[in-house]
């Protein structure tokens, strides 16, 4: 590890691990960029599951996003949910359809909604906090989230938490000296940090050297289904590749389909591609100049319960992530850790926060980021060798069961607000 790193933080493939048990009765206020709409809706649902299973543990959460068309206040799942309106509502598509990075490079114009969007925010969370209803504010994306979460520490003392994903370092910071500096405030100023994955605390630590950022794998926890018996991996042909993801240029899905090439040249195979984005046409005709569309299905976006089955149907799970101009790389790979508690074996690259999940030769096979030989070898080794696969899928279950499962993460969570509220007291 790092010897910058500060020794909170685990090893490269340890979660935290926060003995006490939480408080019951906190009550937290969250700040993200995007929330469900409604039930049922795909957009970050991670983080509606993770307010259902706080307050499950007697943790209260409220949350305070922006609104999507002038969608006003509402409740999802018994959640209230608080949106702040940032511009007309024609205008407000900032957030939620694509990551607010991406867009902003797609359409730098919408830069100008930048100063509206934080000033709104920050108004609505200081209006909210000043009721004196929140013991916590933890702020997602912190830039810019934890603006409004400062001001309210400035004004009602509520301490503040930061979470860093990575995209928002890598687009906002790691190439721009305000964007550094931002950074660096915003750990002056937050009662505690956390990141995804070793990849992102590594990064805001070369940002940011005197900050002592908690790793937790937020998007990644999840409760451990029943291992079915639907197909053992590789137990019979043709064998089922699988890749499920959103279709833009960090998921290496080119480099998938140049290696699937090369298997199918030696074994019968077959890959199903789960996913939309701007990338689906182009990848749909490179797909065809490599005449795999009698060997290549791809399938659109399609609900949980059928992606379970498709996961529980294939034998392995592959993300080929790389590097991206604009939100660098996976900040973890949530997919893998779904695929693992499926007993899946999976082949991922070495890249990012993946490790922090995949470990080589136990809990999968890791390849070098676009490398398309080494992908097609890694894909043929678990079709020649399905003994292998089984042990590399029981492997990796028991690892995210003791690394992403809902009971780990939050108590993590539980402690570490009952940490910062001793703090400001």
């Amino acid at each position: 590890m790092d010897e910058r790193l500060p020794s909170i933080l685990p090893s490269r493939t340890a979660a935290p691990y926060l003995p006490r048990v939480p408080t019951p009765g906190s009550r937290v206020l969250f700040i993200a960029s995007a929330y469900p709409r409604h039930d049922g809706d795909v957009i970050t649902s991670w983080l509606g599951a993770t307010v259902a299973k706080l307050r499950d543990a007697g943790i209260y959460v409220e949350v305070l996003a922006p609104a999507f068309k002038g969608a006003p206040d509402h409740v999802v799942d018994g959640v209230r949910v608080h949106r702040f309106r940032y511009a007309p509502a024609k205008w407000e598509t900032l957030s939620h359809d694509n990551p607010i990075p991406w867009q902003l490079r797609e359409r730098p114009l919408r830069f100008a909604l930048i100063p509206g969007y934080v000033a709104a925010c920050t108004a609505a969370a200081t209006r909210l906090t000043a009721r004196g209803a929140f013991d916590v504010v933890h702020a997602f994306w912190p830039l810019p989230h934890a603006i409004p979460g400062i001001v309210a520490r400035w004004i009602r003392g509520v301490p503040l938490v930061s979470t860093f994903f990575g995209a928002e370092l890598h687009f906002f910071a790691t190439r721009h000296l305000v964007g550094r500096l931002a950074v660096r405030a915003i750990v002056r100023q937050s009662d505690a940090v956390t990141a995804i994955s070793v990849f992102t605390a590594r990064e805001l630590v070369d940002i940011a050297p005197k900050s002592q950022p908690v790793i937790i794998p937020f998007g990644a926890a999840l409760s451990l289904p029943t291992l079915r018996d639907e197909r053992l991996p590789f137990a019979e042909l043709p064998a089922h590749f699988l890749f499920v993801g959103r279709l833009v240029a960090r998921k290496g899905v080119d480099v998938l389909l140049a290696a699937f090439a090369r298997v199918v040249e030696h074994s019968d195979a077959h890959l199903t591609i789960v996913g939309e984005g701007a990338e689906r046409d182009r990848l749909e005709a490179v797909t065809a100049s490599l005449e795999l569309r009698d060997r290549v299905t791809f399938t659109g976006y399609i609900p949980d319960d059928l992606l379970h089955g498709l996961i529980g149907r294939c034998d392995a799970l592959v993300l080929p992530a790389v590097h991206d101009s604009v939100l660098g790389t996976e900040g973890l790979g949530v997919v893998l850790i779904e695929a693992l508690s499926d007993g899946k074996p999976v082949i991922a690259s070495d890249t990012g926060g993946i490790p922090d999940v995949v470990q080589h030769d136990r809990t999968g096979l890791l390849v070098p980021s676009g490398d398309v030989d080494a992908l097609a070898a890694a894909m043929r080794r678990l079709i020649d060798h399905p003994d292998l696969a089984r042990s590399l899928g029981a492997a990796g279950r028991a690892h995210v069961e003791a690394k992403f499962s809902w009971p780990v993460i939050v108590e993590a969570l539980g402690t570490l607000y009952d940490t910062v509220r001793a703090k400001r007291r």
